[in-house]
């Protein structure tokens, strides 16, 4: 498939899945979730860099919560953002894909935490975002091919094993991509 075929993919609820000889470090064997996709900018969340730490420690008063939190991107890394599936009582969430949502009233998340209405399977929480400027993202793909599009499903976000979704996400598109996984990071040794 053409580079040009691939950013014809592009959408909001797509993942991006980076190519497996990709270079840059801080994005290599990521997945991303794409929350948001239009001219003006590209927002998605990394879904396999979990990070040592409680919601607890983000935010002080958040009710006690074993929910994972994950690196979302290299972008405001002083933020939090929370992808969940409790969108039909969560005022002010946008769905992604079916069963999918971003953010809502924060303050109605806390009580429905406390209250164990939510939970830690219901919710994933992002630090920072991956954030592309407009046309940034598709001239990255034409010239460097660094990622590919794949459909986003919720048990990649909420059911899976976190570290292992590259693989899984890749293995799904098609052989040719699973034996890839196999592969060793670097090409001189494969």
């Amino acid at each position: 498939m053409s580079n040009q075929e691939t950013i014809k993919k592009l959408g909001t609820g797509k993942l991006l899945i980076a190519q497996p000889f990709m270079r840059d470090d801080f994005f290599k064997k990521s997945v991303i979730f794409l929350t948001d996709y239009h001219p003006e900018g590209t927002v998605g969340f990394m879904l396999n860099r979990p990070l040592r730490m409680n919601v607890k420690n983000l935010i002080s008063d958040f009710p006690e919560f074993a929910a994972p939190v994950f690196a979302g991107g290299p972008v405001q890394r002083d933020t939090v953002h929370y992808l969940h599936t409790a969108g039909s009582i969560l005022d002010g969430s946008k769905e992604i894909i079916p069963g999918v949502y971003w953010g809502g009233n924060f303050n109605q998340l806390k009580f429905l935490v406390s209250n164990e209405v939510i939970g830690p399977h219901d919710i994933r929480f992002f630090v920072g975002y991956s954030g592309w400027s407009p046309g940034q993202l598709e001239d990255e793909m034409d010239e460097t091919a660094s990622w590919l599009v794949a459909d986003a499903d919720p048990n990649y976000i909420f059911h899976n094993e976190q570290t292992d979704i590259w693989k899984q996400v890749l293995s799904h598109k098609s052989d040719n991509y699973s034996l890839l996984t196999s592969m060793g990071d670097d090409i001189h040794f494969n």
